[in-house]
């Protein structure tokens, strides 16, 4: 941990340390979700949903990285047991059971709209405080805007798509 670096948070950094580790168990879940997803999905446009799904797991993981180094930095320590996840995290975890595209869709639009609210959140309590946690936030905050939009996109290409075949 550097020291100097602790100092400069101008918030209390156990509590920061603690939203860190939530947000990092949200990111484990969401790489599995999406993971997992990508190896289930049926139905439509599904070769289309494994390429968004896997490039989402790929970035969701890389995120987990990211919110893991901070936590390092600041002196914490990541959460350590996958059991531990479900019961820290802030947007939980929804099971790809039904593995039919629209609701794996659906799903996981989900899980975005969540991490955009609780990113949200720790820009807010971030900002002028902590520069750093803040534009690490900000950089995971856009992708999750991103995912949600990709994810919105092929779910309307979906519909569209559905919509068409009924009026054929």
């Amino acid at each position: 941990m550097g020291s100097r670096g602790r100092e400069i948070v101008g918030m209390n950094v156990d509590e920061l340390v603690m939203m860190l580790r939530k947000a990092y168990c949200d990111e484990w879940l969401a790489y599995y979700q999406y993971w997992v997803g990508a190896k289930v999905v049926k139905g439509p446009m599904k070769e289309a949903a494994i390429a968004e799904l896997t490039q989402h797991a790929t970035e969701e993981l890389m995120h987990a990285d990211m919110v893991a180094l901070r936590i390092i930095q600041l002196g914490g320590v990541p959460v350590t047991k996958p059991e531990d996840w479900y019961k820290l995290t802030n947007c939980g975890y929804d099971a790809p059971d039904d593995p039919f595209i629209k609701k794996i869709l659906q799903q996981n639009i989900a899980g975005e709209q969540c991490a955009i609210s609780t990113y949200k959140k720790m820009l807010e309590l971030t900002k002028d405080k902590d520069q750093v946690t803040y534009n690490m936030v900000l950089t995971i905050l856009q992708q999750e805007v991103e995912h949600e939009e990709d994810l919105q996109a092929l779910l309307e290409d979906f519909d569209l798509m559905m919509a068409a075949m009924k009026g054929a």
